[in-house]
């Protein structure tokens, strides 16, 4: 399908959100969206709290930090605060620790069994070999019974002593707060795992202890429901520890991924999105590596609103980049060129204010730029826009058969395992379950073609619910006994594949249609002036999820959503606090909690909301994810 694109006529303008007091549209009279909450306050607490914890094991220590801790930690302290608290030697863990002759240890962890039986070894080898030495486990965000259970097993407990840093919140950008914790998913949604939710609900307590009452709660899913009650709970027994301040939060929303696996499975089109698809982000960086800088070694570079490049283009469809950064490289020229009809005064003046400036956007320019060519290249190569046209089928509904064939081709040209079981699962989730024949065949050509390791991962998702088979409508049972005895088998197989494909509706479709997620179009929809939030899927597509928080806060709770609601399998709630509603700028400020992750594509969509309604959206997620991470978190094959 070709790119959507639709707009000849100026589009009418959305219904203004309930509690936001500002028109509707975009205009140049309309209030602009209130500032985001300062939330450097939670890096300086994260620090104060590690300082404090490491000044509990005085005199020089070795610390051993764990992988996925090591990013996080650099954002908060670096390692020339670290010395300044007597830490000498940082080491990861993972492998055996290098002969010390430091007299303390200390570990940064994850509550994980895998790492408490490393600790175990390492003191346990300290005791045979003889050695004495100071054990201090610091656990992130909290420590969990399981560990103490594996430290007593192992027989170490009682040389250990242990301790928690609450670090849970790591403000990513001035809208966006991680948790870092991408076990989640796999964790809860998968193994079925609660272990997690008193950190949600203590990151909520954080959150609310800080910046005020929030004035009014709503969530959807199982997940969200259980974090929610377990922080009230927590606040009661604190008495509200935010309840004397004012609010900076009006509204907090919570949802489970699994709420809309869909959007989380589709290619990203917005530039934040596709670089992370590309490249990777990690904790708010990514490494561009020789064929973005132009050179023989890699750089890592942060990605936030102090880039200003990079501000400007991050929520911007793809194909609107490029125009963009050619008319940035032309500015910057022609500010440089100023130079030339410059006096002395004026040069020392452009040298001492400007030049550095120039300097920095002017770098900040040719990595985007080489971003950019990168992406191109990779995307070409992966016949981008065929695969992007196959997604648009699956979500309208139309050509299945066609789009069925293309990722059999997909399978066995061998492109890319994790690639072919995203568009299987989509493929799935769209049409609420796999015809069994197709099932089969798609599952026997993935094992043929990537090996029959991946066995495992197929029975994953099939838990999740992300790739299953449709079973046999039961109502159809006793209509097929009667038509069988009717006529011959061979008649009757075929009726009852045609009632089959009458009885089958996906929740998908049903949704879609309920709530307009796939636009209709009057003409060609403009990526460069999009209407509505469709347009990080180039026109395609609203985010389920996105519209879900839109629609909700429009009505102020989920009157008129209850056949949306039951599709999605409940669990929702709406609860207001009136002492907390006196702000009108606090009521248009919005803490979006997306539990299982957050894609870039919903952050864009819904910072171009925010936009149109004049509110402000901040994001909180358990980690960001994209297609790649959700499928990688199902995967049993490692590669």
């Amino acid at each position: 399908m070709a790119q959507r694109t639709s707009g000849a006529g100026v589009p009418s303008g959305p219904a203004p959100l309930s509690g936001v007091p500002v028109p509707a549209m975009a205009s140049a009279g309309r209030r602009d969206a209130p500032e985001a909450p300062d939330f450097g306050i939670l890096k300086r607490l994260a620090r104060d709290q590690l300082i404090y914890l490491l000044e509990q094991l005085p005199g020089k220590k070795d610390l051993f930090i764990e992988a996925d801790l090591m990013s996080p930690l650099d954002r908060i302290a670096n390692v020339s605060i670290l010395k300044q608290h007597e830490v000498d030697k940082l080491y990861k863990v993972e492998t055996r620790p290098p002969p010390s002759s430091c007299d303390q240890f200390c570990f940064l962890v994850r509550p994980r069994i895998r790492t408490m039986r490393y600790i175990a070894d390492i003191v346990n080898a300290d005791k045979m070999s003889g050695r004495s030495r100071k054990y201090k486990i610091i656990f992130s965000p909290q420590k969990f019974y399981a560990c103490e259970m594996v430290l007593e097993e192992e027989g170490v407990f009682g040389d250990v002593t242990c301790d928690e840093w609450s670090f849970y919140l790591l403000p990513l950008d001035e809208d966006i707060i991680s948790m870092e914790l991408p076990e989640f998913f796999r964790d809860y949604f998968l193994e079925g795992d609660h272990r997690w939710i008193n950190s949600i609900a203590r990151a909520l307590q954080l959150l609310n202890s800080l910046y005020g009452p929030f004035g009014r709660a709503y969530g959807i899913g199982r997940c969200a429901k259980m974090s929610f009650e377990l922080w009230r709970d927590l606040e009661g027994e604190s008495e509200g520890d935010g309840q004397g301040r004012k609010p900076e939060i009006g509204n907090v929303f919570l949802m489970d991924r699994d709420t809309d696996y869909v959007t989380a499975l589709c290619s990203q089109v917005v530039y934040e999105g596709l670089v992370d698809d590309t490249f990777r982000i990690k904790c708010g960086s990514v490494d561009f590596g020789p064929d973005v800088t132009s050179s023989d070694k890699s750089i890592k570079v942060l990605l936030n609103a102090q880039d200003k490049v990079f501000s400007q283009i991050r929520n911007e469809h793809f194909s609107s980049v490029f125009g963009f950064l050619s008319q940035k490289s032309r500015n910057l020229q022609a500010q440089y060129d100023r130079r030339r009809g410059m006096d002395i005064k004026q040069m020392k003046n452009f040298v001492s204010q400007e030049l550095k400036g120039l300097k920095q956007e002017h770098r900040l320019l040719s990595l985007h730029i080489g971003a950019c060519e990168s992406i191109m290249k990779k995307k070409t190569k992966q016949d981008f826009q065929e695969m992007i046209k196959a997604e648009h089928s699956l979500l309208e509904g139309f050509d299945i058969r066609e789009s069925t064939s293309f990722i059999e081709e997909h399978i066995d040209r061998q492109v890319s395992p994790i690639e072919s079981l995203r568009l299987m699962c989509l493929l799935s989730i769209t049409e609420n379950g796999l015809v069994p024949k197709d099932y089969r065949s798609l599952k026997t050509q993935y094992l043929q073609s990537y090996g029959p390791e991946h066995l495992l991962t197929f029975h994953n998702l099939k838990r999740i619910g992300l790739l299953t088979e449709q079973a046999a409508g039961e109502t159809l049972t006793a209509v097929e006994s009667r038509v069988s005895k009717l006529v011959t088998d061979r008649a009757a197989g075929k009726i009852t594949d045609a009632f089959n494909s009458l009885a089958r509706k996906s929740n998908f479709r049903a949704i879609s249609k309920k709530l307009g997620l796939i636009p209709r179009l009057d003409g060609e929809y403009d990526l460069k002036l999009p209407r509505d939030m469709a347009y990080v899927f180039s026109g395609a597509y609203v985010p389920l999820s996105c519209k879900i928080i839109e629609q909700v806060l429009e009505r102020r709770g989920w009157q008129g959503l209850e056949e949306v609601v039951r599709l999605l399998n409940g669990h929702e709630f709406s609860v207001s606090d009136s002492a907390a509603e006196d702000s009108a700028e606090a009521q248009r400020v919005v803490l979006a909690v997306f539990l299982g992750g957050c894609t870039f594509s919903e952050i864009a969509a819904l910072r171009f909301l925010g936009k149109e309604r004049g509110c402000k959206f901040i994001f909180l997620t358990t980690a960001i994810t994209n297609s790649a991470r959700v499928m990688e978190a199902m995967t049993e094959a490692r590669a």
